[in-house]
Parts: structure tokens; sequence; C-alpha cells
């Protein structure tokens, strides 16, 4: 079976590493054209379009699929297109312009978190469980038939991209175990649910990262880790921005909760959200509802990343609220 493969980031190159170890032959890469990268913003292929031409398959870079590059993908013989993460959506004549027409893998258990960020969005939520679906792609956003899923546990203290990269390696499984049966002709579908209760992944930017101290603190923490790699958790310490890579909901020395129950930081009532406080070797921050935040690894501007204590031991000594 010949396949075009479509995708971008990281996640998709990786999943294409291994389509081109596999049993099928892939014929041709879709992905988005080159984007500026870094401060000196040069124009830079795609993880997925590095991974492409190193092994020699032809690459089409495109932000969206035109009658004349659906005619180009037709013209390469292949009878399925498999997605991942492209960036784009597919109008009917380029979903009708190979005969098997297009696979999916989606970063969630569909019909739940539909969209752009479900990996982002289901650690934002707090969920506990997630998965990776493999569905038949139709025009409507992640919509279409599914094939198959599979599902997983989100880990305490699992940020996105580590999530992401558990979830990846579980979607290249699921195309291991269903592309013979897509072949053979004996793949399944099944309709998605339609009982409106679905939730949709909407892209989180950087205005997305930035903490509000009145939150309670294990909705901060869900955020820092949702936002780890990109675009980032981030406050203010003497009117200076600094990223937040990692923090935890915590216990204070007295054994009150991080739940939201009325805790104090270091048993002090009425402590102002974002004030900092040092209690047995930790850096805490004082959150809504009465509960903590342990900051644990910070990156200040222009600076490396670095324990929160380290960094504490500095700037943060100066200072002792946060913005």
């Amino acid at each position: 079976m010949k396949i075009v493969f479509a995708g971008t980031p990281a996640n998709a190159a990786r999943t294409l590493e291994a389509l081109l170890a596999g049993p099928y032959e892939v014929v041709a890469v879709l992905t988005r054209p080159d984007a500026p990268v870094g401060r000196k913003r040069v124009l830079t292929p795609s993880a997925t379009a590095i991974v492409a031409e190193r092994a020699g398959v032809p690459v089409f870079k495109a932000n969206t699929v035109t009658p004349e590059l659906a005619e180009q993908l037709r013209a390469t013989g292949a009878q399925l297109g498999v997605i991942v993460a492209y960036g784009a959506l597919l109008k009917r004549f380029a979903l009708d312009a190979l005969p098997l027409g297009w696979l999916n893998l989606h970063y969630s258990l569909l019909p739940d978190w539909r969209g752009a960020a479900p990996v982002q969005n289901a650690i934002l939520a707090g969920d506990v469980e997630t998965g990776v679906t493999l569905f038949q792609l139709d025009e409507g956003m992640d919509t279409g038939p599914i094939l198959d899923a599979v599902s997983t546990q989100i880990q305490p203290g699992e940020t996105s991209g580590r999530l992401l990269t558990r979830l990846t390696e579980l979607g290249i499984s699921l195309l291991d175990q269903s592309l013979p049966l897509v072949a053979a002709g004996i793949a399944r579908f099944n309709p998605q649910p339609t009982d409106g209760t679905q939730r949709v992944a909407s892209k989180l930017g950087r205005e997305q990262g930035r903490i509000d101290w009145s939150a309670a603190a294990r909705e901060i923490e869900n955020r820092v880790l949702a936002m780890n790699p990109e675009p980032m958790a981030h406050a203010t310490l003497g009117g200076e921005n600094f990223r937040i890579l990692d923090a935890r909901a915590v216990h204070s020395a007295s054994g009150a909760s991080p739940a939201g129950e009325g805790v104090t930081s270091a048993g002090e009532p009425g402590m102002v959200p974002g004030t900092l406080s040092f209690e047995a070797k930790r850096l805490l921050v004082a959150c809504g509802s009465g509960t903590l935040l342990e900051l644990l690894q910070v990156q200040p501007a222009g600076k490396n990343a670095m324990s929160a204590m380290d960094w504490a031991r500095g700037a943060a000594g100066k200072v002792s609220h946060l913005g």
C-alpha cells in the first residue's frame, strides 16, 4: 500500500520515521512551508520536511491543499493518506484525491477535545485520562468515523510535552495495528457520538500562559504543566517577567491540604495571593482560596532554566510578591 503522509511538528516527524521503517511505501509528504525560527527568524523547514528530505521522499509544502495540489497527490499513486498535526482542514476534493481517503491520528479520546490543542487542554482541565484516536478524516474538525482508539492515564506532574511524547508512541502502535486492516479492506469505522457534550481544544497562546495567583494552586499547577514546553506559563517579579517551568500544589508545614480547603501559607491567615514565602527549604507562593504552590523550576528572562530555590537566593530574595 502506498501512503501520502501529512504532518508538520516533531511528533508528526516521529510518526513519519516509524512509517518509513514499516512495510508500506511513503510516496510523498505534505507539510507546512518553512517558517521563521529563533531570534534571528531564520526560515527553517518543518521537522517532518527534514525527515522526508533525508529519506529522499518528495515533499509538498503548502498551508492548504488546493485542487492543483490534490491532483499532484493523486498522481503519486498513493491509495491512503495519513495525517498527524498537519495544521489545516482538507476540503472534499482533497479527501477524495486518494482511493482509501485519509486517516488522522488525534491525541484525545474523540469525540472529546476536538481541535488544535487536545493535550494541553486535557492537562489544563485536570483530566486524569486521555488517549489517541485513529479516525477517517472528513470535512469537519475531528468529526469523522473512528477506526480505533487507545487510552492512557495522565501521570501526576506530567507536562504536555512529556504526555505528547507518550501519546506519539501510542499512536504509532495504533497505526501498526490498524493499517493492515485498511490495506486488506476489512477496517470497520464507527460514527462518533453526537450528544453535544464534547469539549473543544482551542489553541493556547501566551495570554493563556499568564498566571493569575488568585486561582487555586491546583489550577495553577495544571496551567504550568499544560503550557510546558510552549507557550510556557509566566509571571512577573519586581516588574520583570519570568517563566515557570514546573510547580506543584503542596501541603504546608502544618500538614494542610493543597486542594483548596482554606490552606494558608506557612499557617499565616489572609496571605495575599502571589506572596512568596520559604518553608522547609521550599519556595512557596500563596494562591487563591488559601492554597499553596511550590515553585520548582523557573527561567528568568534572557537566562537558562534553573531551580526555583537558586533563583530565589538572588532575584526572589529582593521582592516578596509575584505579579
